[in-house]
């Protein structure tokens, strides 16, 4: 494909080092018809697992080994036409342009063997083919993680590590057989006030058999350490990567596990409609629209009413061999019940924000990017009973009072020789993602990772200051 010169839409930025035997691309990825931003395009090194996404701004940077720097770059997003580009022609004169690529269900060529034609059965399909889509063998991914905690005005806390994460095998339950380690950490600040009743009566109802409510209390009658114990309680059982990966969050990893979400119940409280076939990396993709089923769904979490909500989003099919490609997919308070508690305590009522996006690597499908976002139970600050303030305090105090955390993790490599495997059979795991360790520059200079938007790296900025000073 051709254009003038004038337009060069498909020239890159390349922004070089070769210290620690590495090339650096940055660059930016827009639409070509909006020029705007596109969000979450892939970028990754042909035949290998070498990538990154871009950000909210559509900025990406990606570490090259020196070894790859004659291989093919691709650049692709759901939606759009494919790019690929070698990497000895790569220009830096111009941002990236993707242009808007879909194949309506009138295209699709009618084949011989019967295809489900409603989105219900496609989904149905896609479930059964999960032991031929995804990986049924040891693998071992290497990823990063960026944790952050905020209210609606600023980061509260904030934590970025390297994590490893050994999987046994679709064909085994996630809780016994996949293991994650916090292997590096480059950041690490918390900044959260110290006051919430909430997370308190959360954390002695699961201590004792005595049922309390945070009307129980007065924060004058509690120890600061009583109340910093019980957050870092809550902290473990709600926001550790056990929940994302060896729980209900891994849709299709965990699909045969005890009431899962998307398990052999999934038409009672879901219902999925085809909205059209789009193409993603020169092969069609079915989209297909979640909504709500006859019951409401519920996580099951141990000591949090976790339960009536309705679900909403997309899942994204590959046409050809139906392997899941990527999933977006919100809990909604629904139930009454459910509607007041998380009014109550978070002021919303989404409650659950879950994307998983895969990457296939030798015909089967690994995660390749994964976004989780929650309310918490940290409601802190003034909330103005009993005292006569403006409606414009009145706002900013509950911007400030009620506090959601967001984890994103980006895999850049997926390791599969046996000796490796073996190593990760017999090494100590350790998923903690909250102690700290010690900082190696070295290792980060080397490392992927995720790319900051402007308005994260403004905050990120603002917290790292207000960290120094907190500590001194």
């Amino acid at each position: 494909m051709k254009y003038p010169n004038q337009i060069l839409p498909f020239l890159f930025l390349l922004c070089s080092t070769f210290a620690f035997a590495q090339l650096e691309i940055k660059n930016k990825v827009k639409d070509f018809q909006l020029d705007a931003p596109v969000e979450s395009a892939s970028i990754y090194i042909k035949n290998t697992t070498i990538g990154t996404i871009t950000n909210a701004d559509g900025n990406f940077s990606l570490k090259v080994p020196l070894e790859n720097v004659k291989d093919t770059l691709v650049i692709s997003s759901i939606g759009y036409s494919t790019e690929k580009i070698p990497l000895e022609q790569y220009d830096s004169s111009m941002e990236i342009y993707l242009i808007e690529a879909v194949a309506t269900l009138d295209e699709v060529t009618i084949e011989a063997e019967p295809r489900p034609k409603t989105g219900n059965d496609i989904v149905l399909k896609a479930l059964e083919e999960l032991p031929e889509t995804m990986p049924d063998s040891a693998y071992i991914q290497k990823g990063f993680l960026r944790h952050k905690e905020r209210n609606k005005r600023e980061f509260k806390w904030l934590i970025e590590s390297a994590i490893s994460v050994y999987d046994s095998g679709y064909s085994v339950p996630a809780k016994n057989h996949l293991k994650i380690n916090v292997d590096q950490m480059r950041k690490s600040y918390d900044l959260r006030d110290i006051d919430s009743l909430f997370a308190y009566a959360s954390y002695l109802n699961q201590k004792s058999r005595r049922k309390v409510t945070p009307k129980n209390f007065k924060r004058s009658q509690i120890k600061t350490a009583s109340i910093k114990k019980a957050i870092r309680w809550n902290d473990k059982r709600v926001n550790g990567l056990q929940n994302i990966f060896q729980g209900k969050l891994n849709i299709f990893r965990n699909v045969k596990g005890n009431k899962a979400l998307f398990g052999k119940n999934i038409l009672t409280n879901h219902q999925f409609e085809l909205d059209t076939i789009l193409v993603d990396n020169e092969r069609k993709l079915y989209k297909i629209k979640i909504l709500k089923g006859e019951n409401y769904v519920g996580l099951g979490t141990k000591g949090i009413y976790n339960e009536g909500f309705v679900p909403q989003g997309w899942v994204y099919i590959y046409y050809d061999n139906y392997a899941f490609k990527k999933i977006e997919y919100e809990l909604i308070a629904g139930s009454k019940e459910q509607k007041s508690r998380s009014k109550r305590l978070f002021d919303t009522q989404l409650n659950h924000k879950l994307e998983i996006t895969y990457k296939e690597y030798e015909d089967k499908m690994y995660p390749a990017y994964i976004y989780y976002e929650t309310p918490k139970l940290v409601n802190v600050g003034k909330k103005g009973k009993n005292v006569i303030i403006s409606p414009e305090e009145e706002e900013r105090l509950k911007e400030e009072r009620y506090y959601y955390t967001i984890q994103e993790i980006l895999f850049s490599e997926i390791i599969l020789d046996d000796e490796s495997i073996m190593q990760a059979k017999i090494q100590k795991w350790d998923m903690d993602i909250f102690s700290p360790k010690p900082y190696d520059k070295e290792f980060w200079e080397t490392y992927n990772v995720l790319l900051e938007s402007e308005e994260d790296e403004e905050m990120i900025e603002d917290l790292s200051q207000r960290a120094s000073l907190f500590k001194e």
